[in-house]
């Protein structure tokens, strides 16, 4: 089973994006499952993980009836309201749709320090942690120190840092990044997800060796069991298409790596860690 872990569908006139403005020309329209198959047969991927882009309940309901209708869509990691009192009632009402598989925290654009000393975020988190419930965390490489700290806290927290934390490539900027990952990729129970990554390169002049370092360091930290690809399309379109996406990946990936490794890449490890039944669709 060959998934791609990260990537988004969105419907403009549902009107909860607030980062989807007319100048991001390429995203501004809406991108359906319909939009996405002939890539996933041209590369020979089977289903897809959606990932929410809004904040907003009614956007991981939206994106779970999208898993009714499409047999591509493996599930979603959807929202919560972490501060929420009533967060414990909303994670059970989503959890009662076998399509609901994971939340995610968007924390690149907030005071994530702030934030997740909040009382009610890390009670939340735990709870989470309890339930052994995955949790995306979305942030930035200068957020790091923040998810060392929550690590430190929750150490069982299973969650899988996005977009490999977001090093700026644009820079080739190696620090702190390269200190940061490799701590939290100590505990046991994180993942990291190789996406993303042409979104933080130079847009219109990279190459893939520029990508070379970041593939290398998180597989040497993470290890072959804990890292997955995902495309994090369509927001890699305003760098490059599907297939460049995946062959920056594959062409940087180890010459050592064996088919079960990329099995693994590809697939095992995100069926793994958001708990993947078999196909819900009779």
């Amino acid at each position: 089973m060959r998934i791609d872990a990260h990537q988004h569908y969105w419907k403009l006139s549902r009107n909860d994006y607030g980062w989807l403005t007319p100048e991001l020309t390429v995203l501004y329209r809406d991108f359906l499952p319909g939009d996405l198959t002939e890539q996933l047969h041209q590369h020979g991927i089977n289903k897809t993980i959606v990932v929410q882009a809004a904040p907003t309940l009614e956007e991981t309901e939206f994106l779970l009836s999208l898993c009714e209708q499409d047999e591509t869509l493996a599930g979603v990691v959807g929202w919560l309201d972490f501060e929420a009192d009533t967060f414990r009632e909303s994670f059970a009402a989503l959890r009662k749709n076998p399509y609901f598989i994971g939340v995610r925290i968007m924390l690149q654009d907030i005071d994530a320090s702030e934030f997740l000393l909040r009382p009610n975020v890390i009670d939340h988190l735990k709870f989470l942690t309890r339930h052994d419930f995955p949790v995306d965390l979305l942030i930035r490489a200068s957020q790091l120190p923040v998810i060392v700290k929550l690590l430190e806290q929750i150490p069982d927290l299973k969650a899988v840092i996005d977009h490999i934390g977001k090093p700026q490539i644009a820079k080739q900027e190696k620090e702190p990044w390269q200190q940061l990952i490799s701590e939290v990729a100590a505990y046991p129970n994180v993942f990291c997800k190789l996406s993303g990554m042409v979104t933080e390169a130079d847009l219109f002049n990279w190459k893939e060796s520029d990508f070379s370092f970041y593939i290398h360091h998180a597989l040497k930290f993470f290890g072959k069991k804990r890292v997955m690809f995902g495309s994090d399309w369509p927001v890699c379109l305003l760098g490059a298409n599907y297939s460049q996406v995946i062959d920056i990946l594959l062409h940087n990936l180890p010459d050592t790596l064996t088919s079960d490794d990329m099995d693994d890449i590809f697939g095992q490890n995100a069926s793994r860690f958001y708990n993947l039944k078999t196909s819900h669709h009779t």
